[in-house]
Formats: structure tokens, C-alpha cells, sequence
């Protein structure tokens, strides 16, 4: 009896890291997929770098207290499914998101960005924004903006120049 107790332990402390360790946690109900779209689901998560588990309920209640997210709770009813993502805030809600969108049995229900627990509409406006890269790209065009109408300003004036010269 006491070593279901400690494997049980052993795996609430496993929840409780990934919890603690994770930049974006997303918790979804899987009910009604088949096992080709979860299998499908699980290609695409673990492409993006995200670990997708199932736990007990009762466990992941457990380990949602000891890492202080106790909020979580109210969603953990039913089959849930939890994607940890220890290296991109945005992968799991985007790919998660997209999901959903082809397959209306896919449910999101909660998340965890950054250490605070987030509602479904949080998870889906953060599934919304363009990816990391995409980011800097309009960061870089925005800073190579008045550069790039320098350069045109100077040319303006170089070739009406040119022309008052010739």
C-alpha cells in the first residue's frame, strides 16, 4: 500500500515541476477526438516542443496547490489533457488553438502563462500573436523604418540635384 502512495507522491512532485518549470502550461479537454486526431494532435505538440500528458485529476489538483496555482482547479473536472511548453510562451496555445479550430471536440480550458493561471480567452488571444520570430521581424522593420526614409530623403535630394545641375 504504501508504495501506490509513493508513486503517487512521485508523481504529484513531476506535475508540481512541470507546473513550476513550464513558460506556458495549456489544460484541454480531449473528449470525443479519435485516436488518429489525438495521435495527429500529439505530432504536431511534440514538433513545436511541447510535452502533452494526461494525468488523474486528483493528482494534478495536488500538484496545482504545491506549485501555488491552486485557480487551476476549477477546470480540472472530466478528461483533461495538459501541454507544457518549457521553451516557447506561445506554441502550445497556438498549435492547441488551431486544433480546436479543425476539430470542435478539442476544448481548451484553462492555462498557465508565465506562472499565472489564464482563462480561455487569455490562452486564445495569446494563440493570436504571431509567433517569436515574427515578432522581431515587425520589431526590425520598425527600427529600420526612418533609416530606410532617410535614404530615400538623401536620394530625393541627390537626383533633384543632379537635375537643377544638368
Amino acid at each position: 500500500m504504501s508504495n501506490a502512495i509513493e508513486m503517487k507522491q512521485q508523481v504529484v512532485s513531476e506535475i508540481a515541476a512541470k507546473l513550476r518549470e513550464s513558460k506556458s502550461t495549456i489544460v484541454v479537454d480531449y473528449r470525443g477526438l479519435t485516436v488518429s486526431q489525438v495521435t495527429e494532435l500529439r505530432k504536431q505538440l511534440r514538433e513545436a516542443g511541447v510535452e502533452f500528458k494526461v494525468y488523474k485529476n486528483s493528482l494534478t489538483r495536488r500538484a496545482a496547490e504545491q506549485a501555488e496555482l491552486a485557480g487551476l482547479n476549477d477546470v480540472l473536472v472530466g478528461p483533461n489533457a495538459i501541454a507544457f511548453s518549457t521553451e516557447d510562451v506561445i506554441a502550445p496555445a497556438k498549435v492547441l488553438n488551431e486544433f480546436a479550430k479543425k476539430n470542435e471536440a478539442l476544448e481548451i480550458k484553462a492555462g498557465v502563462i508565465e506562472g499565472n493561471v489564464a482563462t480561455v480567452e487569455e490562452v486564445k488571444a495569446l494563440a493570436e500573436l504571431p509567433s517569436r520570430e515574427g515578432l522581431l521581424s515587425m520589431l526590425l522593420s520598425v527600427l529600420q523604418a526612418p533609416i530606410r526614409n532617410l535614404a530615400l530623403a538623401t536620394k530625393a535630394v541627390a537626383d533633384q540635384k543632379e537635375e537643377q545641375g544638368a
